[in-house]
């Protein structure tokens, strides 16, 4: 069976996805950084490591070599955390059919990529990298999506950013299926900026859940996060439109408040999850500051992308004089400056 996709990215969202495509009768590598889970996959159509539970197709393959994933095909898909995204687009960027610019490229990573120039968007910094094939032709797919969800065939909704209209197409009539609606955008910054900057709000999100349980005030309720949320959104809106997005419906969609809510919301959030842990396990506890914890990162059990956004989004903000006190205040928790509970009051005497 011909081979004409690969993602590189063997997470529970890379799988996922792989398994969506494999399902619809297309063959699918997936690119894993660890020998284990490739051995996984190939002998027991299984990734128990990053998506237990779930069976793989048997048209789902996997390799630890990333030319072998990526030579030749038609469509790549990039499912790696925006940490460690440009050092494996660079290990990429003489294969043959990505050098010709043959292969069509788009992005499930979510988050800002640091540069000299500080923060940059991912597409935009990618297309430096890459061939000038790929200027204005990448794709961006986002929306409020779990791969713990997808793989099981719940249904959800993603969007396919592009300046380039075919290739939005293209990646749209890929991924669409039974369970897996999937719209067109050209709003391609305010669909990135609506992405990263969401982890950020779903941290402090877990933050005010975890608070609200040991209330003992009463003063707390759905209402609290309500306001959060919608207030969340709103600096979403600020940061993205500061940064060029150019259809206001954007942050009103699924790529906007549909994926807020999904990431602060559901039980699968890794960044709602890393705000509770703020609170309930005292996870920073063993962390000087942010830099600190960003470069002990793989000390976690898990990687929550909100974190170095943070970092990012308190960069932006700055530079571009926003007011984002959500933002701001989560970044000043994850850099040991306040405590949350002085964020929240803060907080909610600043809303």
């Amino acid at each position: 069976m011909e081979i004409k996709t690969a993602i590189l990215g063997a997470g529970a969202w890379g799988t996922a996805v792989a398994k969506v495509i494999a399902d619809k009768g297309k063959a699918v590598m997936l690119w894993a950084l660890e020998p284990e889970t490739a051995e996984d996959i190939n002998a027991r159509h299984r990734n128990s490591r990053f998506l237990p539970d779930v069976a793989l197709p048997e048209n789902v393959y996997a390799t630890t070599d990333i030319e072998e994933a990526a030579n030749g095909r038609e469509f790549l898909i990039l499912a790696i955390p925006s940490l460690y995204l440009l050092e494996t687009v660079k290990k990429i960027l003489n294969i043959p059919s990505i050098r010709e610019g043959e292969t069509a490229i788009a992005v499930l990573t979510k988050g800002f990529l640091p540069t000299p120039k500080g923060p940059r968007l991912i597409l935009e910094t990618l297309e430096d990298f890459l061939p000038g094939f790929y200027r204005q032709s990448l794709v961006y797919i986002s929306g409020p999506s779990h791969g713990e969800e997808v793989a099981r065939g719940k249904v959800t909704g993603l969007i396919t950013a592009s300046e380039n209209a075919k290739n939005s197409i293209r990646f749209r009539d890929l991924l669409k299926s039974t369970g897996l609606l999937v719209f067109s955008s050209f709003d391609v910054r305010g669909v990135q900026v609506a992405a990263a900057a969401k982890n950020v709000i779903a941290i402090a999100f877990g933050i005010l859940e975890a608070i609200k349980k040991h209330d003992t005030a009463g003063i707390l309720g759905d209402g609290t996060e309500s306001l959060l949320l919608a207030a969340g959104l709103n600096e979403i809106q600020i940061l993205g439109v500061a940064m060029g997005a150019t259809h206001p419906e954007t942050f009103t969609s699924i790529a906007g408040i549909g994926d807020l809510d999904v990431t602060c919301r559901s039980i699968f959030g890794r960044n709602r999850r890393f705000g509770n842990d703020i609170i309930e396990k005292k996870i920073l506890e063993p962390f000087t500051d942010l830099d600190d914890l960003l470069n002990r990162i793989h000390e976690l059990a898990y990687l929550p992308e909100g974190i170095a956004a943070a970092k990012h989004v308190r960069t932006l903000a700055e530079k571009l004089r926003l007011k984002m006190p959500i933002s701001t205040g989560l970044y000043q928790i994850l850099n040991r400056e306040i405590e949350p509970l002085v964020f929240l009051q803060n907080l909610l005497n600043e809303l």
